[in-house]
């Protein structure tokens, strides 16, 4: 019973990070149309930097949404820990399309910047910038909020792409502001380079978080210790624990450390220990492997008495 309810609770996760990818690709979908019909319309750079941001937003969420699947499949014969990083890869990979389109847009406003070039009705492009922030402020909270709850990595990168868009989307609103009033149509490209600016930051941030893992770093520091302490609320049922290893993989924790027990203990206390702090670090870390490897203690190697060591009780 217990593995088909855990069947049932990835398949539900599973199914919410889908539906929240999907969600995704159809307002980026819309999005880059809309911004792109605007900015050709305009002859505004900065807008259609924007519609470059939001195909690359479109790509990411794609991304994602493929990901999610693929890393909800179970571990097989290939795959021993599973299918999590493909998260991580995937979020490595929309990092890298965000580069991209800030060099894109650089190279587009440095051009602009040189020979120069009229924004017509820069009304309509200030309409279509707010419409398009409200829209990635609503989704990317949704998305937000479906990766903290599912802990997944995918949807999270998907999601600061959403809100780096609300804020260069304010950001070309502000400067069509500014052309309309000054009738300076260089701030046009301007506004584009600061786009891309926040563009780069983003794309730098969401490398380092999604790739990190890739090099199977250790989890947080305020996550090991809340595994010590776990641990260690059982120190008087065994000797000792070392070996402590932690890592992670999309959303998957994966944790492994070496327990010793009284040297005397039978087989059976031992292993109903190691399934108590199992569940212990599980209850307090969703989404977590645990292997421990257990040890028997030296009858007279370092013994400190523990309480449910046969050799006290003889």
């Amino acid at each position: 019973m217990k593995s088909n309810f855990l069947d049932v609770e990835g398949t539900i996760g599973v199914d919410e990070r889908a539906r929240a990818a999907r969600i995704s690709v159809v307002s980026n979908a819309f999005l880059v149309l809309l911004k792109l019909a605007t900015g050709l319309a305009t002859n505004s750079l900065s807008v259609i930097s924007e519609a470059i941001h939001s195909g690359m937003d479109l790509l990411a969420a794609v991304i994602a949404y493929f990901s999610v699947r693929a890393a909800s499949k179970p571990a097989d014969f290939e795959h021993r820990y599973g299918h999590g990083k493909v998260e991580n890869v995937a979020g490595t990979v929309e990092a890298l399309l965000i580069f991209g389109a800030a060099v894109v847009v650089i190279a587009e406003a440095i051009k602009k910047l040189r020979l120069g070039a009229e924004v017509v009705q820069p009304g309509i492009g200030m309409a279509v910038m707010g419409l398009s922030a409200l829209i990635n402020v609503f989704v990317s909270n949704y998305l937000f909020k479906v990766a903290k709850k599912t802990q997944s990595v995918a949807l999270e990168a998907d999601a600061w792409h959403l809100r780096t868009d609300v804020y260069t989307s304010a950001g070309v609103m502000v400067g069509l502001v500014a052309i309309e009033i000054t009738g300076l149509n260089w701030l046009d490209p301007l506004a584009a380079l600061v786009v891309a600016a926040l563009i780069l930051g983003a794309a730098y941030r969401l490398t380092r978080e999604a790739f990190t893992p890739l090099m199977d770093v250790c989890l947080p520091e305020e996550e090991e210790r809340l595994i010590k302490e776990i641990i260690s609320s059982y120190a008087d049922q065994y000797v000792e624990f070392h070996k402590l290893r932690t890592r992670k993989a999309g959303r998957e924790r994966q944790i492994d450390l070496h327990l010793v027990v009284p040297g005397r203990q039978s087989v059976a206390q031992a292993h109903r220990l190691s399934d108590r702090i199992t569940a212990a670090i599980k209850d307090a870390l969703p989404y977590t492997q645990v292997l421990i490897h257990l040890e028997p203690c030296g009858e007279d190697e370092g013994c400190r008495g523990c309480s449910t060591c046969p050799r006290e009780e003889a």
